[in-house]
Parts: structure tokens; sequence; C-alpha cells
């Protein structure tokens, strides 16, 4: 690739996550070359922008390779920014075009300002291969993110877009894989037979910290839910592909999230809560709708959980239950597996047979298996043991996967059209039901462990709230 044009630059995404991310990736001496400009609706100074990038590549300078410490030097020193309005017609067309090609065009801007600044681009104005990467929520419904799928396809071919879902980087995702399909005791238990329910979590305890502008507008279901974990879930639950290429992968996501939906009536399979005044981590936190830029008449959930059932012949009957959240007591970033009883234990032992439960942890992904085993002392008591294993890391940011995969033109990891508009069908009618207030708002204090009511907010079999953590923060936007 020899152009990053980056949109809404100045904006926060860009610089907390998407150039520090860049700057992992070519501290690596990977993307030789590449010209790096920010455009943004601000008049920012060369010095903002200079600033900007050398804060961005600082930690990332440390540990570069010598091709990579060249690379990084040369972005603080060539890198530009330009003040662009993306919604006038011809400006996005003609930054592009005045940009060594190809050129990888990245939307770090609301999803609005993004449809709009695509409706105003002709196929015939792009070089080619140019490729586009648009941040999620894409769409804001089924309809909508249709509309927007047919806009981008007229611009370019469907390989060359990129849906951005950062919280699936390649190393989570092959973790996944290879803990599925390369280990053949799994296989004949992964299905209703032997599972009775998988959760997948991801809580975390950070607050709103004054990105109201954002999440006030979308929740914890569109922000978690919609997008990142029904990923998750239809990796968990696929089949095996043939090979490990962006065709059959993304065949077999598409493939169950069409299977997958959330049972009426709402008030059974879906759970909404939204956090008042606590303590978190020692901070005192008030309550959401005190949180400034807060519209408490939007009825914005900072706690969200829905059931998921699989109209599939493998996992008919087992429920997957998705909970994401704010303000929360303790970090969860996992997805647990819990197996059914055994049929039949001897009599002789002593103690309580618990399911064995597999806990797949997201960032740092790691793995635990619970088993019960004789012992120690009385060989008949059961006592509940916990094997762990650390599974691979890359050496990139999530954001630096996303943008090597960009770069590169490998849509392996991007969420393919069909896929982004499932997901939608999936989260939408439960949506309306929320907006008519079918589902109660239930309360949880900042820094407890959720809803008292909740399941999912008990204490684990340790004895402690949570489970495996995870990254500090997974919103986008």
């Amino acid at each position: 690739m020899r152009s990053l044009l980056i949109l809404g630059a100045s904006g926060d995404l860009t610089g907390r996550l998407l150039f520090p991310g860049l700057a992992r990736l070519l501290a690596t001496g990977r993307h030789a070359g590449l010209t790096v400009v920010g455009a943004g609706s601000e008049d920012w100074t060369a010095d903002q922008w200079s600033q900007r990038v050398h804060d961005a590549t600082e930690d990332s300078l440390k540990d570069a390779t010598d091709a990579g410490r060249a690379e990084l030097e040369r972005i603080r020193r060539e890198s530009t920014y330009e003040n662009l309005d993306v919604t006038a017609p011809g400006a996005l067309a003609g930054e592009i075009a005045r940009l060594p090609a190809p050129v990888a065009v990245y939307f770090a801007l609301p999803p609005a300002v993004s449809q709009k600044a695509c409706s105003l681009l002709k196929a015939s104005e792009l070089p080619e291969g140019t490729r586009l990467a648009l941040e999620k929520p894409f769409g804001s419904s089924e309809a909508s993110a249709a509309e927007l799928n047919n806009t981008l396809r007229q611009l370019v071919p469907e390989s060359q877009i990129h849906r951005i879902d950062h919280f699936l980087g390649k190393g989570t995702v092959l973790n996944i894989l290879g803990l599925r399909f390369a280990n053949n005791f799994l296989e004949p238990v992964w299905n209703r037979d032997h599972i009775e329910k998988v959760e997948i979590f991801f809580d975390e305890d950070l607050a709103l910290e004054g990105r109201a502008g954002y999440y006030d507008r979308a929740g914890a279901l569109r922000d978690m839910i919609q997008s990142h974990l029904l990923h998750v879930l239809a990796i968990i639950a696929m089949d095996a592909p043939a090979r490990l290429d962006e065709r059959d992968l993304r065949d077999g996501i598409s493939s169950v999230l069409r299977s997958a939906r959330v049972e009426a009536p709402f008030s059974g399979s879906t759970r909404r809560a939204r956090y008042t005044a606590g303590n978190l981590a020692g901070r005192d936190v008030p309550d959401y709708t005190s949180e400034p830029g807060v519209d408490p008449s939007r009825g914005t959930e900072t706690l969200a959980e829905i059931t998921v059932t699989l109209a599939s012949w493998r996992w008919a009957g087992v429920p997957f239950i998705l909970r994401s959240g704010k303000a929360l007591g303790a970090k969860r970033k996992e997805a647990v597996v819990t197996f059914k009883p055994v049929p039949h234990l001897p009599e002789g032992f002593r103690g309580v047979d618990e399911p064995n439960r597999l806990r797949i942890g997201f960032g740092p992904d790691v793995l635990q298996l619970d088993v019960d085993v004789n012992g120690p002392g009385d060989v008949l008591n059961l006592n509940r043991v916990t094997l762990d294993a650390d599974l691979g890391e890359t050496d990139l940011l999530p954001y630096g996967e996303v943008l090597d995969g960009v770069l590169n033109g490998d849509p392996l990891l991007s969420v393919r059209g069909d896929t982004a508009e499932s997901c939608w069908r999936v989260v939408e009618p439960v949506l309306n039901a929320w907006a008519a207030d079918e589902v109660p708002m239930d309360a949880y204090p900042a820094g407890s462990g959720g809803p008292a009511g909740w399941a999912t907010s008990a204490k684990g079999e340790d004895g402690t709230e949570g489970g495996l953590e995870g990254p500090t923060s997974g919103d986008d936007a």
C-alpha cells in the first residue's frame, strides 16, 4: 500500500487507538515507505498534528527494529494534516486523487458522516486498488446497513471494503480456532449433547469517562453486543472451515449468524440496566443520568444481556448468553463454556461434582479448564482444580492488526457485508422492545457486579466477582 488517509484524524479514536496501533505496526519494519496523511474538520496547525504524531509514536520507538525506527522517524517528519470537509462535494475525491496510489481510506468518523462522505464519491474518481475502512457501528439498523453496503459496493469490490472490528484481532481469532479444530478431544463434545450453555462477557471497570457524545446514543447493546460479541459467538459456534482464508472463514461466521435469533418475549430473553452512583476503584462515580452530556430521556442502558439461540443441528436448545456493560466492580473479558453434568457419579465419592467449564480469555488471551479431581488427602473427596495456559500473543496492538489487514488487502478479519446486516437483524427486535419499555430498566451501583437479581452478576465459584481480565476498554468511537 502506498498511502493511508485517516479521516477524523483530530478525533479521540485516532489519538488514543488508531495511530498508536499504526506506530507499533510500522515499528516492526512492515509497510515501509507508507505515506500517512491525517484529515479532519478541525483547523489544526502543523504543530498540533506533529505533536499528535510524536505522542502516538513515542512508545513504539523504544522497541522498534532499526528499519522500524527509521520509518517512525520518517513519519514524524513527513506526515501531514489537511483541513477537510468530507461532506462537501468533490472534497474527499480530490484528496484521494492527490495521494500516491493505491490509497487506503480510514473513516474514523461518526457513521452518519461516513455514509454521507461515501455517497458523494464515484467509482470513476477512485484510483485502482482503493480500500475503504469503516468503523462500527455499521449502520443503525438492518435496512441502513444494507443501504450503506449498496453504496460501498458501487465504489469498490467487496474484497476492498474493510468493516472494522478491532475486538477480533488475528491472534484472538486464531487462538479460538486453534483450540476448536486442532484438538480431537473437543470436537466430539462441542454440541448440544454435551454443552449446557455458552456465556460471553465483556464487563468493564470503567464508567463513561467523558464519552457521552458517542455512548449515550449507542448503549451497551449497540456498542459491544451487536458487533463484537455476536462475532465471538459465531467463531465459537462455527463448523470447521476447509481453509483459513477469507472466503471459508467468513462463510462460516455468516452461516452461524444467519441462524441466530433472540426469542420473544424479550422480557424473558433480554435484560438491561443502568448504573447508579457508587464507588469504582476508590473513585466516586455519579449516577449515569448525572454524567456530563447524558440525556436521561434517551433511556440508554449501560449493561445489556441477551440470550441468543441458534437454529442449527449442532446447537439446538443451547443458550448463548451475551453480556456487556460499564462501571462494574471487576473486568471480565471471557467466553465460558459450561458442560453438562456427568450422567452418573459412582457412589462413594464425596463432595460436589461441579460442571466442567472451559474459559477463553480475551486480551491477554488465556485458557482455563475447570475439572474435578480426587484428593488431596482423602482420595474419595472431589476437589475443583483449574488447568490454565497462556495462548499465543501478537506483537501488534488491536488496531495495528486491523491496519495490517487493510494495508495488505487482506479482508480475513473484516466484517463482511451480509454479516453486518445479520447482526442488526438479531438485535433490532430487542432494541425496538426496549424503546417501547417492554423490558424494565434495572439498576446497579457503580462498582458492583451488576443487578443483584441477574444470575450473571453472582460471584464465581472461587468467591470472587468477574473472571479472566482483558483490555481496558472496548469502545471504538
